[in-house]
């Protein structure tokens, strides 16, 4: 299939969530927008956590909703782990930048993300703390002037940001 250059979109969240319905309620609408207004998006997405995993069942659930032919999730890992026949079957793509190698696994977590960030047009996160590594990259996507939506956050209060 011929496609122009994809719109990518990064999803970073926590690792544990306290809410999946609100995920779903602000995802779901987001990704199907997406998908049928851009010609071909690829979604760079982890899997460190609840966000992930959950991140990764919506999109699925959408594309389903929308189409197929228009999109790819792209599985962006910092360094090979076990069991990544299971993660080929899941995922339509699977990437290790090269900037991952060779490093320290938690400092490869850190140079996955900021790829992410620096591939993407749009960085989608759901970052209710201001710690942890979805923060920290939610932090360089605005330094990076990326265009960010935080799920986590209510609509009355992104137009005080």
């Amino acid at each position: 299939m011929f496609w122009s250059e994809p719109y990518r979109v990064a999803l970073f969240g926590h690792r544990y969530l306290d809410s999946l319905y609100k995920v779903d309620e602000r995802l779901s609408p987001l990704v199907k927008d997406l998908l049928r207004t851009k010609e071909c998006v690829e979604f760079y997405i982890g899997r460190d956590g609840e966000f992930d995993e959950y991140a990764a069942s919506v999109i699925k659930l959408a594309r389903r909703d929308v189409g197929t032919d228009n999109s790819v999730i792209t599985l962006v890992l910092p360094y090979s782990k076990a069991k990544m026949d299971d993660y080929e079957n899941y995922y339509d793509e699977i990437t290790i930048p090269d900037v991952c190698y060779g490093k320290h696994f938690k400092a490869a977590i850190t140079k996955r993300n900021r790829w992410m960030v620096e591939q993407a047009d749009l960085v989608i996160v759901f970052v209710e703390k201001d710690s942890g590594g979805a923060y920290t990259a939610m932090k360089y996507a605005k330094k990076l002037e990326k265009e960010v939506i935080n799920l986590a956050v209510d609509n009355e209060e992104k137009a005080d940001e």
